[in-house]
């Protein structure tokens, strides 16, 4: 056994929270702390804690853990109701970026005809962009007291089923590449996996509803909804090719109306805060290695957040505004669908893997992570306190 990972976990754990709490004290959520914790303590600054295959699998575990509380936490009705407006803002989410990302490739590079090598490369830097990790939303959400309401959750919706359409999209863009790929078995397996998720979930919600009333706040109801997570993660992953924060956030919902699911939730948040959720954030920073930048990579990624962040404020706050909601929410909504993380990293690994994506453009990527995940927390708390002042006002 490697005892370096209880050096590193202690680096990180110090470093995170020590970082939170300054964060926290600049009025920034803790989350933007313990990024910056990541990014020192990583190989870019300091070099005390190497990126390892143990953090990768903490780092997910993290961020599994913090969707199935965010899934405890959604309030079931809400969800109902923003369901076919999460639906318009995440197709919205997909497209503009999608064109966005491919323009920018080819004002870098030029225009190449369809079917070409550099064809593929434009239209899969769009695919990157169309990648949206909402779980440093939910945690900046979650800080702020308005993961609950109407706008956090339709963040929350269009955040899941933007995924969803993403992937679908990697599928269909590598399809052009590799014909023995079949984008139509991916689109199946997408809504079978929803069917089975509906289906399962009735029958868990009776059984869970069944014994939380015999036997409330019982340990082993929180540990049965931790296990129901894990399995939901894994079926998700493994046999329908979804997400597993997808399984995982199913599973919250399907457990989120039941007497004790904030019984659960607050379970679940004990390990998330002490462990697991630390490592999360502060291995994006991990990923980060600025010493191979050059200024033509500069520039391009610099291009790149720019059109990445403006990309999904314009296409989901547009959309938003258009399905009525308030301009500031709309502004919200936009905000809150620009982080990007795990998802965007696992599609320019599957472009990598695939000779669509140089390894070079890998530090854009790291890049646009670094800067959406420090920027969204900031910029939502500025709306809202903007908001709560014009309230009192």
């Amino acid at each position: 056994m490697a005892y370096d990972i209880f050096k590193d976990l202690a680096i990180i754990i110090i470093a995170a929270k020590l970082f939170g709490l300054l964060a926290n004290k600049c009025k920034a959520p803790q989350v933007v702390g313990q990024i910056i914790a990541g990014l020192l303590i990583g190989p870019s600054v300091l070099g005390w804690v190497q990126q390892s295959e143990f953090i990768l699998e903490a780092a997910e575990i993290g961020v599994v853990l913090l969707m199935f509380s965010a899934g405890l936490g959604t309030n079931l009705k809400e969800l109902k109701e923003t369901g076919p407006v999460a639906f318009l803002l995440a197709c919205c989410g997909v497209f503009v970026p999608l064109v966005g990302g491919t323009l920018l490739y080819m004002g870098f590079y030029g225009a190449s005809p369809f079917g070409t090598e550099g064809f593929y490369r434009a239209v899969f830097i769009g695919v990157i962009m169309t990648a949206t990790s909402v779980s440093i939303t939910v945690q900046a959400l979650k800080e702020l007291g308005k993961l609950q309401g109407k706008t956090g959750t339709t963040i929350l919706a269009a955040a899941i089923i933007d995924d969803v359409i993403g992937m679908v999209v990697l599928t269909f863009v590598i399809g052009f590449k590799k014909p023995d790929a079949n984008p139509g078995k991916v689109a199946l397996l997408t809504l079978a996996f929803f069917a089975f998720a509906f289906v399962v979930g009735i029958i868990m919600y009776k059984i869970f509803q069944i014994v939380d009333e015999k036997y409330p706040h019982s340990k082993a109801i929180s540990i049965a909804g931790l296990a129901l997570c894990f399995g939901l993660s894994y079926i998700a992953e493994h046999y329908f090719g979804i997400a597993d924060i997808t399984g995982a956030y199913v599973a919250g919902i399907i457990l989120c109306s039941i007497n004790d699911s904030k019984f659960i939730a607050d379970k679940i948040d004990i390990n998330s805060y002490m462990l697991f959720g630390p490592v999360f954030f502060a291995s994006i920073g991990l990923k980060t290695n600025i010493s191979n930048i050059t200024a033509e990579i500069l520039l391009f990624s610099l291009g790149f957040v720019v059109v990445a962040l403006i990309a999904k404020i314009i296409g989901c706050g547009l959309m938003a505004r258009c399905c009525r909601f308030s301009g500031s929410d709309s502004l919200k909504i936009g905000i809150g669908m620009m982080t990007r993380g795990e998802v965007a990293l696992i599609t320019a690994q599957k472009g990598l893997a695939a000779g669509m994506l140089e390894p070079v453009y890998f530090t854009s990527v790291i890049l646009l992570i670094i800067v959406s995940s420090i920027s969204t927390p900031i910029l939502l708390k500025m709306l809202y306190g903007r908001d709560e002042k014009k309230q009192i006002a």
